[in-house]
């Protein structure tokens, strides 16, 4: 079972690193791709925090490997995507294969888990339309111009519709990634 991972250079570091190790963990393959990297190349992370300022803090986090070629998906092989967020989407939607990435696991009703910023790409791909979810409430605005319906929710919280798990940042990650997993299908057993 795999799962894509689109990532870019100052993604949010838990919005990738916590989602790529716990999923890896359940024992699906997950392949983290950027537009114009390699296998082995590295994208810079960054770390928000929430620390009582107007908005997030910024600090420099870790270095995240890729493990798979963008060029070279197939998309066919893959049974869910993650979209974390940070800064990388700002500048990711502006491609147009993220794009066509994102409207094919729309189009095939998969499982599409974004968090943070990452609605910022299912906006720029024109998935949102009659949708609601939940992002980092600065970008409430592009989902309401994109036709979505903004949920505002605590920022450990999630909204599922659908196919449709969205949050509003990392504090969020055990209900995000629980839900996820659900529409993936998986059922973990104690």
């Amino acid at each position: 079972m795999k799962i894509l991972m689109l990532v870019g250079d100052f993604v949010e570091d838990y919005e990738v690193m916590v989602p790529f190790q716990a999923l890896s963990m359940l024992g699906y393959t997950v392949d983290a791709v950027c537009p114009d990297k390699s296998p082995g190349d590295k994208v810079r992370t960054a770390i928000h925090d929430f620390e009582g300022d107007q908005t997030y803090s910024e600090k420099p986090g870790h270095n995240f490997t890729l493990n798979a070629n963008f060029d070279l998906i197939n998309l066919g092989e893959y049974v869910g995507l993650v979209i974390p967020g940070g800064r990388a989407p700002e500048y990711l939607r502006l491609n147009p294969r993220i794009l066509e990435i994102v409207r094919f696991f729309h189009q095939h009703d998969k499982p599409i888990a974004a968090i943070c910023h990452g609605l910022q790409i299912l906006s720029a791909a024109g998935v949102l339309q009659g949708r609601s979810c939940t992002a980092y409430p600065a970008c409430a605005p592009e989902i309401t111009l994109a036709g979505g319906n903004y949920i505002s929710i605590p920022v450990d919280g999630v909204h599922v519709d659908g196919k449709l798990v969205s949050a509003p940042a990392w504090p969020a990650h055990p209900a995000w990634l629980r839900e996820f997993i659900k529409l993936l299908g998986a059922t973990i057993q104690i």
